[in-house]
């Protein structure tokens, strides 16, 4: 799980994350505490902390849990030492599936994890998970069916970000919602919708 900040893989696809955890060991990587991004009063380590939090709720080990100190909104200048941080995440690890902001996110930090990911694990199967305010266009062409329940440790999870109650975004309605979309395109109840970029059989 390839997040350019802490919460972007849970607003993408906590519900499939918490799924996919009880059967698989699920390792989740942050590139960036943003503390330029934070709200007045909160500690430099505050997302870092709310991460470890929201990824207990999300069923994945502190140990799998892989945090990076880049500077948000600069990734464009660090692009290099992502990439072999990358590299060096993929030699560790050894995913079959990694799954990362989509190819139309067009949050400038976003497209570097895209861009990055693509050559650091390019022989694993890749997923582009959906943030809707990041994207003028998503290709919605790989769906997930998650159960009522999943859903609803996905929006705890959410809720363990409590220094981003000021994004508007920040709604149990509005993922409500957008998971019954989804379902409705894959013949379920709740879905949540990826990008499918490549996949290897």
């Amino acid at each position: 799980m390839l997040a350019p900040h802490p919460d972007d893989p849970e607003y993408g696809c906590g519900g499939s994350i918490a799924r996919w955890s009880r059967d698989n060991e699920i390792f989740y990587a942050a590139f960036s505490p943003c503390v330029k991004s934070l709200p007045d009063g909160f500690s430099e380590d505050t997302l870092f902390r709310e991460l470890h939090a929201a990824a207990a709720i999300l069923g994945i080990a502190e140990s799998s849990i892989f945090t990076f100190d880049f500077p948000v909104r600069m990734f464009d200048d660090c692009r290099q030492d992502i990439l072999e941080t990358m590299v060096g995440l993929n030699r560790r690890v050894a995913p079959d599936i990694v799954v990362m902001p989509n190819s139309d996110d067009i949050h400038q930090d976003h497209r570097v994890i895209y861009n990055e990911g693509l050559r650091a694990f390019k022989h694993c199967c890749l997923l582009g998970y959906e943030l809707p305010w990041n994207s003028l266009h998503f290709r919605s062409n790989f769906h997930a069916g998650i159960s009522p329940a999943e859903l609803e440790t996905k929006w705890k999870a959410i809720s363990a970000y409590h220094s981003q109650e000021i994004r508007a975004y920040k709604s149990k309605d509005f993922f409500e919602g957008l998971a019954r979309v989804r379902g409705m395109q894959a013949g379920t109840e709740f879905a949540e919708a990826f990008e499918l970029i490549r996949w290897i059989l």
